[in-house]
């Protein structure tokens, strides 16, 4: 009998890779015979259909259609030529839907006959670069001012909502602004003040997006205050006004989580909220995790604390980044004795349970002059689950502008025309180029995404001083808002 979870997941997880081995085998033996003349002409039920071929396919993991790729030679014209395989497997693994961008693909790898598609399956697995650029102020007149710990969100479809946060002389800011951003998402329009009275001032929020709703939690007022009150914010779209944005109270049926600032919050699944740690009303940095579950009006939400044997150490400016499925990340952050974190950890709420779960790997794949603690850095989902990292500082105070992609299911997996090797491995960290405008190095910025995960927007932060770099009094709040595109 199994007396425990743990060994029940792990029998079912040996079952599914056996079934799933045993479906990749049965599968090439099925196409080997459909293939041969011999079973074709006299066994014409053996027979399948390209479409069907299709279906079958896409039911398997990629490593298995690799492999399959050189069982036969139907399969292997299938998997070489099929525009609708591969660009059935790109929205499947990367929701990627780009046509244009694809066919500009066509043109690469020396001219080797090869499906559009697969080119940019290969390009969207093996992202190098990213290119920045500076998003130029339509208005100089009408903009968000400098700043660092507040909120960025993108909703609507193309809509940016900017909230609070901090500024010079320690004061904390109370202003709403929503951005425009042009059809193509490169440029942002205008920029709108939306004056709604409503939350107080503060930094070091979370606030997210479930369902075009704003969902506010905690932060810190200039007096130092932590808060821990709940905030529903509703978008409204109108011909004459444009964008309206009211705010109330969510009502709560428990209680809410302790008073606090620099945690981090992200949304999960499609009703909830989860934050994780920071800095309480005692000044020590909190370890607890705490999910708010909203009714499906938005009538009410009920946070509940999650209690387990393996949790998270206590920390504050770390990130949690939902990256889909059941399944959310933790990085970075400042622990208690000061020290500057790069533990990562993963959250899951399958088969009805919350746990932690610890995700190791090994520093000798990061390569030499750089380093991965930091805290005040942005985590944003991008194309295909993975997380891209930017910024942030390390225990020295030293400010950071690189970028990283943090992906939990890595392989290295090199797709040729004919012939296919695959390394599988827990390389989970891989440092990209960045080309065009070279940003300031910064912490405490701001980031999010687009939906299809392709365009980054940042904003804000804190930037290094003119006179001393590394000291606090040298330090400088930082207006400038640039995206950031994947170069695919």
């Amino acid at each position: 009998m199994v007396r425990s979870t743990k060994h029940r997941s792990t029998i079912l997880y040996l079952l599914f890779v056996c079934l799933g081995l045993f479906a990749t085998f049965l599968l090439a033996d099925l196409l080997w015979a459909s293939s041969t003349s011999y079973i074709s002409t006299s066994s014409p039920h053996l027979k399948l259909a390209e479409d069907q071929l299709l279906l079958i396919l896409l039911l398997l993991p990629i490593q298995s259609i690799l492999y399959l790729g050189i069982t036969c030679k139907r399969f292997t014209s299938i998997f070489s030529q099929s525009d609708t395989l591969w660009e059935s497997l790109c929205i499947r693994d990367w929701n990627f839907q780009d046509l244009g961008v694809a066919a500009a693909a066509a043109d690469d790898d020396g001219g080797v006959s090869c499906s559009k598609f697969k080119k940019m399956y290969r390009r969207l697995h093996q992202l190098q670069s990213v290119s920045c650029r500076v998003l130029s102020l339509p208005d100089p007149d009408v903009y968000p001012g400098p700043r660092a710990s507040h909120s960025l969100n993108f909703l609507s479809g193309s809509l940016l909502f900017l909230f609070g946060g901090g500024s010079d002389g320690g004061r904390h800011l109370d202003d709403t602004w929503i951005g425009y951003l042009s059809n193509d998402l490169k440029r942002i329009l205008k920029w709108q003040l939306v004056n709604t009275g409503v939350p107080s001032g503060r930094f070091g929020h979370s606030c997210v997006v479930i369902c075009n709703h704003l969902i506010l939690f905690g932060g810190i007022n200039d007096n130092g205050i932590r808060q821990n009150d709940t905030w529903v914010g509703e978008i409204a779209l109108h011909e004459t006004l444009g964008v309206t944005l009211s705010w109330r109270l969510l009502d709560l049926l428990s209680v809410a989580p302790p008073p606090r600032g620099a945690h981090a919050g992200c949304a999960v699944d499609k009703n909830r909220m989860l934050i994780h740690g920071g800095i309480g009303l005692s000044g020590l940095r909190l370890g607890d995790t705490w999910v708010l579950d909203i009714a499906e009006n938005f009538a009410f939400g009920t946070w509940h604390e999650v209690v387990g044997h393996t949790l998270p150490v206590a920390r504050s400016g770390h990130t949690l980044t939902y990256i889909g499925g059941t399944q959310t990340i933790l990085f970075g952050g400042r622990g208690l004795g000061y020290e500057v974190l790069n533990d990562v950890w993963l959250f899951d709420t399958s088969e009805g349970q919350l746990r932690w779960v610890q995700l190791l790997y090994e520093l000798g794949n990061i390569p030499d002059g750089f380093s991965l603690p930091r805290v005040g850095h942005s985590a944003t989902l991008i194309l295909g689950g993975r997380v891209l990292i930017h910024g942030g500082e390390d225990m020295f105070r030293r400010r950071k502008n690189d970028f990283w992609v943090l992906d939990i299911t890595a392989r290295s997996i090199k797709m040729q025309s004919t012939s296919i090797s695959q390394r599988t491995g827990t390389h989970m960290w891989r440092r990209l180029k960045s080309d065009g405008f070279i940003p300031n190095c910064r912490s405490f910025h701001r980031a999010c995404a687009d939906n299809s995960g392709r365009y980054l927007y940042i904003f804000g932060g804190m930037v290094d001083g003119l006179l001393q770099p590394a000291e606090a009094f040298g330090l400088r709040f930082d207006g400038e808002h640039f995206l950031v595109e994947l170069v695919i």
